[in-house]
């Protein structure tokens, strides 16, 4: 896994783009795809630590992503933090059933962010 390397991958190029100035200021290297099968073929080949991923994309949605990479067994075990503007209870239960480690809803707070995620990322070296 390419220890400092997050995917973000959202339709949405403006949440793209403040994500990635958000996790650079953070200190990673930040990669954007706008949709689920430009994320999967990305995660194959870059192997980040962590994952980004709204739910609502075309051509794959965030949770077929999160399923796709948690049977990849050279990604399977990356940091996965779903964010989305649906955030009721079923929402989130679902993000986690598909394979995220977290879900954040939208609009994003970026220390928010970048906590949770690097608590994900930890959490998945650390094997908790």
């Amino acid at each position: 896994m390419n220890q400092n390397l997050i995917l973000i991958a959202d339709d949405d190029s403006d949440i793209r783009d403040m994500l990635s100035i958000t996790l650079e200021e953070a200190g990673y290297r930040a990669l954007g795809a706008k949709d689920g099968h430009t994320a999967a073929r990305i995660l194959t080949v870059a192997k980040p630590v962590g994952l980004i991923t709204d739910v609502r994309m075309p051509a794959m949605n965030g949770m077929e992503l999160c399923q796709l990479a948690r049977n990849t067994p050279s990604i399977r075990d990356m940091a996965i933090l779903m964010v989305s503007g649906n955030a009721h209870a079923y929402d989130v239960d679902a993000g986690i059933e598909s394979g995220a480690d977290g879900y954040l809803p939208k609009p994003l707070s970026p220390r928010r962010l970048v906590n949770e995620l690097q608590t994900l990322i930890s959490r998945r070296h650390l094997g908790v």
